[in-house]
């Protein structure tokens, strides 16, 4: 069962220097609250995108979810690059999941019109 944790709003510089921290739980909880807090949906869309392929799961699942919110906050999302990328995560079975949820994220609340955020 997972325990709710609070997800506060984070400095940019502060989230990028954590994010290269490399620390897997550190680098979860923080792309998770620039996806949650910072207004600019394409630099966290990079970002997120960036952690794609990191061998943790629990980094490339919160990468995932962290596009899925994106898409869900700002209405729109990069689709070109972005689906393309969670579908490669449908793959893999300890990622797949949360893939499949970013990917009902976009379909329901990105606007088919739109490409970057």
């Amino acid at each position: 069962m997972s325990t709710y944790q609070r997800l506060d709003p984070i400095e940019r510089d502060e989230a990028t220097a954590l994010l290269e921290s490399a620390e897997g739980p550190v680098v979860v909880e923080t792309i998770l609250r620039l996806a949650l807090h910072d207004p600019d949906g394409e630099w966290v869309t990079e970002r997120a995108l960036a952690l794609i392929d990191n061998p943790s799961a629990d980094v490339r699942n919160s990468a995932a979810t962290a596009l899925g919110h994106i898409a869900r906050i700002h209405r729109g999302i990069d689709r070109e690059r972005v689906v393309p990328t969670l579908q490669r995560l449908l793959d893999d079975p300890e990622t797949a999941g949360r893939a499949e949820d970013a990917l009902d994220d976009i379909a329901m609340f990105a606007r088919p019109d739109t490409g970057a955020v």
